[in-house]
């Protein structure tokens, strides 16, 4: 008897070192500086939205989240970096919408971004903004479209870079419209808006946060928004089916993820925590002032996302023969 009681205290000494181990290790983290990498140049939609989540994540997790802006290929690079960094939650990736193009646009490309990366949130989602440079006399799509039929190949327009949904959004405009426009290729926001707001850029689709403001000090003329809806941040400004494009319906939205197998503690508290920010009152009123809607969601409900998404723009890019070398 006396034996047995030996050993069963002896399992039960086991079993708890094996669950304040656990619980230690859940705790551990972060122990060191996060790197939260975008896969665009600083002052897009994408990069905003990501410095405001790595400041408040700093805040509370008590570790600095470094920005890392590694643009191209349409946030191939940037994703890239993470898929294939240790998965221990140090290395992060704030994306916009795009990831669920590139893996059916670019030509060589290998990437499948619901295979090689694993979701940790959603965060806001936000529409695209169609503008015009006053220079070309232009303020509504109906005036756009008379202006360029007959001037087919000698209208630029521009989205922050190919391979967007901002570039797939003008792809759908022109064959919807029936007009030809000469798409200009960008590496960023960043890299677009001096061509833009100096008028050698005549057209442009990208973030509302990022227009809006140009819009406001009368440099850039707003002609319509790709949702369904208007957006709040401009409210007289039509969407593209009021506008006589019968369902033309695009959106951007944001989302977080880090390495394929990262241990299920680490996504959840980073899930968690994300979450929190995205609901926090001064977050959601700055989301709401760079024209964004928070979209606080779990890895699964981005899981879900991605399943809608991939296969839609997909169809759309098969359908638009569109390949990116």
């Amino acid at each position: 008897m006396q034996l047995r009681v030996t050993i069963t205290i002896a399992a039960l000494i086991v079993l708890s070192a094996g669950i304040v181990s656990t619980a230690s290790a859940q705790n551990d983290y972060p122990q060191r500086p996060i790197r939260l990498l975008v896969g665009f140049t600083p002052g897009g939609g994408t990069d905003l939205v990501g410095r405001l989540i790595a400041g408040k994540l700093a805040d509370r997790l008590g570790q600095q989240v470094v920005i890392d802006n590694r643009a191209g290929a349409s946030g191939i690079i940037a994703a890239e970096i993470v898929s294939k960094s240790q998965p221990d939650g140090y290395t992060l990736l704030v994306s916009g919408s795009s990831i669920s193009i590139v893996g059916s646009l670019y030509k060589d490309t290998k990437f499948d971004v619901q295979r090689d990366l694993e979701p940790l949130a959603l965060v806001a989602t936000s529409p695209y903004l169609m503008v015009a440079h006053p220079s070309i006399g232009v303020k509504t799509v109906a005036e756009l479209i008379a202006y360029a039929k007959p001037r087919p190949g000698k209208i630029s327009w521009g989205a922050s870079t190919p391979g967007t949904v901002q570039h797939l959004s003008g792809e759908m405009f022109k064959r919807m419209a029936g007009i030809e426009m000469v798409f200009i290729p960008y590496k960023g926001t960043g890299a677009m808006l001096p061509d833009l707001l100096g008028g050698r850029l005549q057209i442009a689709i990208d973030n509302v946060l990022v227009l809006t403001p140009h819009v406001k000090l009368g440099s850039l003329t707003a002609l319509a928004v790709t949702t369904a809806k208007r957006t709040p941040i401009l409210p007289d400004v039509p969407s593209l089916a009021e506008s006589g494009i019968n369902g033309f319906d695009t959106s951007g939205w944001f989302s977080m993820y880090c390495a394929p197998k990262t241990p299920q503690h680490i996504v959840k508290k980073l899930n968690t925590e994300i979450i929190a920010i995205v609901n926090q009152p001064d977050v959601r009123e700055r989301l709401l002032t760079f024209g964004a809607t928070p979209l606080p969601g779990t890895p699964d409900d981005l899981r879900r996302q991605l399943a809608r998404e991939v296969p839609a723009w997909r169809k759309v890019i098969a359908d638009a023969g569109l390949k990116v070398e």
